[in-house]
């Protein structure tokens, strides 16, 4: 199993945890259940944190340049239309996905292209599901501009346990659909922000998979 880069410190901070906690249990204590409860214990806890920065290998292949992919794996908790203020101040259909800890918290690009904006907001931390993380949470707001010139938001959101955001992408950068461009940690949601004309591929309570997923098609 792959571990991402994100998870390096959490490890070795977890790695130090386990030994302050195991090596006290085993010196002084001699009842053997004890020792080997807190051993089941500690050794849950270190398999769910390498599976929380697990780093599976996804390719979205060949896609056509209007097909919009899933940004991060999770379940669909809304769909609506929305008036976007921060970027494009006009009316946007929403998709938003909420990913727990037990989900791939790497986030993908959905589109081929240029980033035309990337921004970092400080804020609070509602549970990621609240209708207002979207605008009062920690958040980034990353706009991907397609050949075509069409442009799709992927904003990633800190939830009530999720405390740090890692974005990637700066203006400019170019991306290809499906390419790596954020992380967050414990638990969090990522919105996909479309042109009204946008065709939803997805439902809600729908589960999803990160690139593997078509969320909807632009028109052409």
């Amino acid at each position: 199993m792959r571990i991402h880069r994100e998870g390096n410190n959490t490890i070795v901070f977890s790695l130090v945890l386990i030994s302050l906690i195991s090596t006290p249990v085993w010196l002084f204590c001699d009842i053997m259940i004890i020792n080997i409860t807190v051993s089941v214990l500690l050794g849950l806890f270190f398999y769910f944190i390498l599976h929380f920065f697990r780093y599976p290998v996804r390719s979205s292949g060949e896609v056509n340049d209007n097909t919009v992919l899933c940004p991060c794996d999770g379940e669909v908790v809304s769909i609506e239309k929305i008036t976007e203020n921060e970027y494009f101040k006009s009316e946007r259909i929403q998709v938003s996905v909420f990913m727990s800890p037990l989900n791939v918290h790497i986030n993908w690009a959905p589109v081929k292209g240029i980033v035309s904006y990337s921004k970092y907001h400080k804020g609070k931390y509602l549970v990621a599901w609240h209708p207002k993380s979207s605008t009062e949470n920690e958040r980034t707001t990353v706009v991907f501009k397609t050949l075509s010139g069409q442009e799709v938001m992927a904003r990633q959101i800190a939830g009530a346990v999720a405390r740090r955001i890692v974005c990637y992408a700066n203006k400019d950068s170019e991306y290809l659909a499906g390419d790596e461009f954020g992380f967050i940690k414990f638990g969090s949601r990522v919105d996909i922000i479309l042109p009204v004309d946008a065709q939803i591929h997805v439902a809600i309570n729908q589960v999803v998979s990160g690139v593997n997923t078509v969320i909807a098609s632009l028109s052409a």
